[in-house]
């Protein structure tokens, strides 16, 4: 049995707290990534390492020690170091003749590997090589995608589903309007996907709402689609699921239309209206003679009843 597969006792209380923070929630930690380099990788994808990490700071691990792995044969050490850093993301480079400058990402189910998908960088800027200023670490960044090619491939509509997860960071309530600092956009066409940081500059307009301009800020790639890993159907909804403590509960009698208006039913007792308080006028007052009539008139009906 593997060390990492054994129950452990924690003896002091900071290893309790550790095993606790690990154990299953109903709302799940934020997201960890882990960057790994492979046996041999080139400048350009150690470099691109470490420009995702910047982004990704504070949740990521970078690993700075070569591991001589080869992800789409043999998935165990992955495993083991997603384990052990306690990371459900990864991104793994290397660099050989058959495929030069090569990242696979990637994410975890269970500490097992659910989907990756390998590309292929053509085309890179560093953040280093860009003049520009930084947005600080931890910045939750905006996505967004742009090209068909996300909608209608299912490789790249799983690609577009692994790279909001890896970017996303955490989820938040409310945002802010000056908490919208960097801008991260993916362009598919014509078979590459481009990818570029933006910094979000908010200038005086005249107006409450600021005018926007976009700032390069790095890191810029341009990759290309090699292979693929991707989960059965069946295990891809399965990792999907919700708890149903989760799950909201179905208000009845409550409806919403297409614009978010929200239409409720409401059901009551059968009212007698004849007994209904109106407004008071002059107008709709009961002159003496029709009070005379009314009255002889309940008069009577006793008299019959008895």
């Amino acid at each position: 049995m593997d060390a990492l597969d054994r129950v452990v006792k924690p003896k002091t209380k900071r290893a309790k707290r550790f095993l606790e923070k690990r154990e299953p929630k109903l709302s799940e930690n934020i997201k960890n990534a882990m960057l790994i380099k492979g046996g041999n990788a080139s400048s350009t994808v150690t470099q691109v390492l470490r420009d995702v990490y910047a982004l990704k700071k504070p949740y990521a691990v970078l690993y700075k020690k070569k591991n001589i792995t080869r992800p789409f044969e043999d998935q165990t050490s992955l495993e083991f170091f997603s384990k052990k850093s306690d990371c459900s993301l990864f991104m793994f480079g290397s660099h050989n003749k058959k495929r030069p400058n090569n990242l696979v990402i990637g994410r975890m189910y269970d500490y097992h590997v659910l989907d990756m998908i390998e590309v292929g960088i053509e085309k890179f800027v560093s953040l280093k090589d860009i003049k520009n200023s930084k947005c600080p670490e931890g910045t939750k960044p905006m996505l967004i995608f742009a090209g068909d090619d996300f909608d209608v491939t299912e490789d790249y509509r799983r690609l577009k589903s692994l790279l909001i997860d890896f970017f996303r960071g955490p989820t938040v309530s409310n945002v802010r309007l000056a908490g919208l600092e960097y801008v991260l956009h993916f362009t598919a066409l014509n078979g590459k996907i481009y990818f570029r940081s933006y910094k979000l500059l908010l200038k005086k307009s005249g107006c409450r709402t600021p005018r926007i301009e976009l700032e390069e800020m790095g890191p810029s790639l341009d990759l290309v689609l090699r292979r693929t890993h991707l989960a059965s159907d069946d295990l891809y909804k399965l990792s999907m699921k919700m708890p149903k403590a989760l799950k909201p509960k179905k208000k009845k009698n409550v409806s919403h239309d297409t614009f978010g208006t929200t239409y409720g039913r409401i059901h009551m007792q059968k009212q007698d209206l004849s007994k209904l308080q109106t407004r008071k006028m002059k107008g709709l007052k009961k002159r003496p003679a029709e009070r005379k009539a009314e009255d002889q008139e309940k008069k009577s009906k006793r008299i019959k009843k008895d």
